[in-house]
């Protein structure tokens, strides 16, 4: 099923398509430049208003903002990168390809980054702490913003799952040197596919503008300030731009109806015995898009899911460091899994497999998550509430999570 931006889309999406097809039949006789980029810049300066940032960039996936993210700090081989154990598959993904090595760190009860533990695994290589904003809620940026600049490393947050959402009154993606964002179908806002990082550092910009188009200088000029680099080509093509700029202008809307929807819920199913709801590091600041309930028991909560015909969170294996075998296979100095690089030198293997972040193993088995707007099994979402439904699912909804947790 779709996510909540998804389910949004009405008639501004198609009207900023067809002006977009509009634009290129006018066009199609045009000798040079027929303004192909022009809805993207649109989508850049609409974007960088709503969160407040100096710089956006577009680009074709969540998980190329991510590189591109590290391509402009310059972080590369020899280097390490702090990442959660509860993830997606992208976060570790664009470290690896990178150059550099994720160094895994434990989540606590809110299914984020815990400081404590990020900041043991420190090591005079660490260059980067990667928070992800899991499941919609912030991560504790105090207490990592303070270990960051401590030990002067970039911050780079990872709000695929999280955009619009706030710490302390800032948007996310605005705290750290950077923020990177997925637009595809599951998420908040939505653009069928595609992503955009935000950032305040104009260098970091550039660099990044020049990996993710050929090189060029922003935007897309020959010369300019900044560095030279062999650039890619991860640009965000018009017509996701023209569904993006429709759905950030709804973003605040799509918010506040699922922000309500989750109140309604948790009021309606209560207290309940041995079971209570994941701790918020800013409970006014999360995006809502599900409720997550962790219980003191990882028999009840998995008995519990299956009553619901859901599964634990640690049952998502893209999402679980312990459900990636290529991982493990990396870690283990496998050259296949990563084909562009040379693999781990055997003398420092590393532990990727289930086992060796057992706090995160744990938290995991015994979490529940209800559905609010975005209802994906593979998240381990598989039940709850539609996007579009109405207060009598929400009673409904409630009624048969409280019968499973007291059956379980």
């Amino acid at each position: 099923m779709p996510g909540p931006g998804f389910s949004a889309f009405g008639e501004q999406e198609r009207a900023n398509v067809l002006a977009v097809l509009d634009r290129w039949a006018r066009r199609r006789d045009a000798f040079g430049d027929p303004g192909e980029a022009e809805t993207v810049r649109d989508f850049e300066r609409a974007t960088a208003g709503k969160f407040g940032a100096d710089h956006c960039l577009a680009l074709n996936s969540g998980t190329s903002a991510l590189i591109a993210a590290l391509a402009g700090l310059g972080i590369g081989p020899g280097d390490e990168v702090i990442v959660p154990g509860y993830m997606f598959v992208a976060t570790i993904a664009a470290v690896v390809h990178s150059g550099a090595d994720p160094v895994l760190a434990e989540v606590d009860e809110s299914l984020t980054l815990d400081p404590v533990d990020v900041r043991a695994r420190i090591t005079p290589r660490t260059r980067a702490i990667l928070p992800v904003h899991m499941l919609g809620a912030p991560a504790d940026l105090a207490a990592l913003t303070a270990i960051a600049e401590e030990h002067g490393l970039a911050l780079v947050e990872d709000c695929a799952q999280a955009a619009g959402g706030s710490y302390r009154g800032r948007r996310l993606g605005t705290i750290g040197a950077v923020g990177a964002f997925s637009l595809n179908h599951f998420k908040v806002i939505t653009a069928l596919d595609g992503g955009f990082l935000l950032t305040g550092d104009p260098k970091l910009f550039q660099r990044a503008y020049s990996f993710h188009d050929q090189g060029w200088f922003p935007y897309r000029e020959d010369v300019g300030d900044g560095d030279l680099l062999v650039g890619m080509n991860l640009r965000l093509s018009e017509l996701n731009a023209a569904v993006g700029l429709a759905q950030v202008a709804k973003l605040d809307a799509i918010l506040a109806r699922l922000r309500a929807r989750k109140r309604a819920l948790v009021e309606e199913v209560g207290d309940l015995p041995g079971v209570r709801r994941r701790p918020l590091h800013d409970a006014d600041g999360e995006c809502a898009t599900l409720a997550v309930y962790l219980f003191d028991d990882a028999r009840h909560a998995e008995a519990t899911a299956g009553l619901l015909g859901a599964t634990t969170l640690l049952d998502s294996p893209k999402h679980y460091y312990g459900g990636l075998p290529e991982l493990a296979a990396f870690g283990r100095g496998e050259r296949g899994p990563v084909p562009f690089r040379a693999p781990i030198n055997p003398a420092t293997e590393v532990d990727f497999g289930p086992g060796a972040l057992p706090r995160t193993d744990d938290v995991l088995g015994r979490s529940v998550a209800l559905a609010v707007g975005v209802s994906d099994d593979y998240l381990g979402a598989g039940f709850g509430l539609t996007a579009r439904g109405d207060g009598a699912e929400v009673v409904e909804v409630a009624a048969r999570f409280r019968e499973a947790v007291l059956a379980g």
